[in-house]
Formats: C-alpha cells, sequence, structure tokens
C-alpha cells in the first residue's frame, strides 16, 4: 500500500512538473506540492530527499528572475527535476 501511495505521489510530482515545464503553475505552486508528497521521499533513500529539497530551494529562489539569467536558468532546473523524478522511479522499482 505504501508502495502504491509513494509511485502515485510520483506520478503526482511529474505531472506538476509539465505544468510546471509549460508554465501552467508557478513555481512556488510546485513546490509546495513537491514538499508534500511525504510518502514518496520516505519510500526513497534520504539522498533522494536531500537533493530534492536542493533542487526546489534553488526554483523557489529562481523565482527572483523574471528572465534567464546567467545565475539561474528555469529550464536547468527543470531539466534537473525531471532527472530526479526518474531516477525516483528507477528506485522505486527496485524495492
Amino acid at each position: 500500500m505504501t508502495a502504491d501511495l509513494a509511485a502515485l505521489q510520483l506520478d503526482n510530482l511529474h505531472s506538476d512538473l509539465q505544468a510546471l515545464r509549460d508554465m501552467r503553475i508557478t513555481n512556488h505552486a510546485f513546490s509546495a506540492a513537491a514538499r508534500g508528497h511525504a510518502v514518496l521521499l520516505a519510500a526513497l533513500p534520504p539522498r533522494y530527499g536531500e537533493v530534492l529539497l536542493g533542487l526546489l530551494d534553488r526554483l523557489e529562489a529562481g523565482a527572483l528572475f523574471t528572465e534567464e539569467s546567467c545565475s539561474f536558468s528555469h529550464k536547468e532546473l527543470v531539466d534537473s527535476l525531471e532527472l530526479w523524478v526518474e531516477k525516483a522511479r528507477t528506485a522505486l522499482l527496485k524495492k
């Protein structure tokens, strides 16, 4: 049951990430939703949570920029989050 909920939360996170990529939700809305996936984070090795929280912190800080800049690339950060989702899915399947 917990594994099913973790997988569902990962699917929801991936859907939210697509909405973020398409700019249908804000950085802060995505971050808040991602931080709420406690079952998912508990099902993964601790390092996954550390990496995700670091990416979310950068995403929230980057919300201060309205455009791409030398210090912040929204696209690169979303790409990093996409990679995190892929690796998290692989880790969940190994369990």
